[in-house]
């Protein structure tokens, strides 16, 4: 295979000097807080072009390249703070994307809602969509008006190159609105109403033909209900199913329009794949694991068929509903081409004939390949992170453990490369959420970038975790200072028990509810950490309900009393700010000053306390960072300072 197409972009390298564990290359920590060179790459409808984005000046900017002789053919760049977000081809020859801007007071983009279009040879370059405009008087649209709100491609519409769908989120303060569909020219962008949304906040699902037909709404915030469209295209109706459903998701219509894929659970148990008969209610199940529910379902961008459902039980695998399809058979003939590698068709010319994949794996950052049906020829285009060679990175394996309580617990446990896999250091580091979200098995730049230094990682999927089912996650409700940090600490004593790790040489460090459970699982087992490390963390669960973008919507507060409950008492009982007497453990707190999930004041409460307690502890503030840290350079200095933490207080 060779490499078809380099962008002059200058790459760090590897190090010359060794690690201490293994005669391998030891590895700068600014390679691992590197942004990917390439991401979202697309085919073109007829295949005549490949684009990307790739990073110019520090900004995600478009290149469109000719196919045939992968020369650059245009690229798109904003001016100023502007870059290039989220893109789809809407015809043979032209893109629409989103423009996102860098604000010079914080690092992390802002999407404003506005969308733009060019050819791919950079004519007919036009603003279609956003609050700028174009103003004029009278009803009648013919020019890009102001639209107020945030808009996203819905369907690019592919049979109607001159139209697309998009999906629009009107401006209203705090309050919840009401979503709307527009049909929009991509040429000069007129637009006209297709669609106002049956309840506040709803999503929508197009059929094969790019009529609006589905819809998914929350009156509270919390439980889902689905609406079909009538006949007449004007009335909403709520789906009446033939069994109880606690948890549903429209996916795609079937190609008749009379029946629809959903994600559903019945009872609490993981997620199935069910076909939904719109005239009956009555749901068949095509798929559902005892374990887990689907990490992805694969529906194709043209033809909206349901080819793949992804799941991820320990290690990727795939299920392929319809064993005669050809996209089927063609993923399936790539797996095993690119054995070891969780593989994904991310685009696709319309005819199908030739296709782009995107393969990865613990140690494989990520290689886009070309495949051509008509040669049966496999090419790669691009490594996402070239610089990270999957030979010096570690490997991640699978873990099961039961709990004190005797519930099934999964997690996974990254062992460094050419290590002897015995009384290793250990960084427990629990995910963010803590619900909808797990952990997988995948390329983890954190994570190697901790294993490269000897340490071992350990990352557990503990109670209130999503994808293992309603009833899992709902376990880990109002049980984020108790049963879930018990389930952390129990996967530490398994990986001990196991002889991965000492005991005497464990650290916690997590972003997020991971920077809240460093903090508690360090409160409520203070011999077993050394040190806890928070990054963008929640330390004061009574200021969840005053503070942070959760909290500024109705249904935010509904899902905080939901998940945290409304017990000042008990909420201070786990909340870290309250009981820093009970720690040991040295603490490093790292946030973002612009941060609006975990505002600074949740950093400012505990640090206070931890004053108050004079309890030792270091505090890194990125004044224009968010949740999150955007920019490699501050990923890079964070890196350095949690090593630097790291050996001080572990032996390395």
């Amino acid at each position: 295979m060779r490499l078809l197409f380099t962008l002059l972009l200058t790459f760090g390298c590897v190090t010359s000097y060794h690690s201490k564990a293994t005669d391998k290359p030891l590895i700068a920590l600014a390679d691992f807080a590197k942004d990917v060179a390439y991401q979202n790459v697309k085919l073109s409808p007829k295949g005549d072009y490949i684009s990307f984005i790739a990073k110019q000046d520090d900004k995600n900017a478009l290149f469109i390249l000719d196919a045939s002789t992968f020369k650059l053919s245009h690229a798109v760049a904003f001016k100023a703070n502007g870059q290039v977000g989220d893109y789809e081809w809407v015809n043979d020859e032209r893109v629409v994307m989103e423009k996102q801007y860098l604000r010079g007071w914080s690092s992390q983009p802002r999407y404003k809602g506005e969308l733009f279009g060019v050819n791919a040879n950079g004519s007919k370059s036009k603003y279609l969509v956003g609050f700028k405009g174009e103003r004029q008087v009278g009803s009648n649209l013919r020019k890009a008006t102001p639209l107020e709100g945030i808009s996203y491609i819905l369907d690019p519409l592919h049979d109607d190159p001159k139209h697309m769908l998009i999906y629009h989120i009107p401006w209203t303060g705090t309050n919840e609105p009401t979503t709307k569909v527009y049909r929009v020219n991509v040429e000069n962008g007129k637009r006209t109403l297709r669609a106002r949304s049956p309840e506040n906040m709803a999503r929508f699902l197009t059929d094969h033909q790019g009529n609006v037909r589905g819809a998914s709404a929350s009156k509270d915030g919390i439980s889902t209900q689905i609406y079909i469209r009538d006949e007449d295209g004007t009335t909403w109706k709520m789906l009446k199913l033939d069994g109880a459903f606690r948890t549903i998701e429209l996916l795609t219509f079937d190609k008749s329009g009379e029946q629809v894929y959903i994600q559903a659970s019945q009872k609490g148990e993981p997620e199935g794949i069910f076909k939904l008969e719109l005239s009956s209610g009555k749901a068949t199940k095509i798929y559902q694991d005892d374990t887990v529910s689907p990490k992805a379902l694969w529906v194709s961008e043209y033809d909206k068929e349901l080819y793949a459902i992804e799941v991820d039980n320990g290690y990727p695998t795939y299920i392929f509903p319809d064993e005669g399809s050809i996209k089927a058979k063609r993923l399936k003939n790539i797996i095993r081409v690119l054995q070891g590698n969780q593989v994904h068709l991310v685009s696709n010319t319309q005819d199908g004939k030739k296709s782009i994949f995107f393969a990865s794996s613990d140690i494989n950052a990520g290689q886009y390949f070309l495949y051509d049906s008509k040669t049966s020829q496999l090419q790669q285009l691009f490594s996402a992170r070239e610089w990270l060679k999957p030979d010096l990175m570690s490997q991640t394996k699978s873990i099961t453990f039961q709990s004190r309580d005797k519930l099934t617990i999964h997690g996974y446990l990254t062992l460094p490369v050419g290590s002897k896999d015995k009384d290793l250091p250990l960084v427990v580091m629990p995910h963010g959420g803590p619900h909808y979200t797990r952990d997988w098995w995948e390329f983890n730049p954190e994570v190697q970038m901790l294993a490269s230094r000897g340490i071992a990682v350990l990352q557990v999927n503990f109670r209130g975790s999503g994808g293992y089912g309603d009833n899992f996650q709902a376990a880990g409700y109002q049980q984020w200072g108790g049963k879930i940090q018990h389930d952390i600490i129990d996967g530490v004593k398994y990986v001990v028990s196991q002889g991965y790790a000492s005991k005497d040489n464990i650290c916690i460090m997590g972003a997020s509810f991971g920077g809240y459970s460093a903090l508690q699982s360090a409160i409520v087992a203070p011999d077993m950490f050394k040190c806890a490390i928070g990054v963008v963390g929640i330390y004061d669960l009574p200021l969840m309900f005053e503070e942070g973008d959760i909290a500024l919507r109705q249904s935010g507060t509904n899902y905080l009393t939901q998940v945290l409950g409304k017990d000042t008492s008990k909420l201070k009982a786990f909340s870290p700010s309250y009981n820093t007497m009970k720690l040991k453990a040295p603490v490093l707190i790292v946030h973002g000053g612009e941060d609006d999930r975990a505002p600074i004041e949740q950093a400012e409460s505990l640090i206070k306390a931890l004053k108050a307690a004079k309890h030792p502890h270091e505090y890194m503030l990125l004044d224009d960072e968010g949740h999150g840290f955007y920019k490699p350079k501050h990923r890079a200095q964070y890196y350095e300072t949690v090593m630097a933490f790291l050996e001080e207080h572990m032996k390395l």
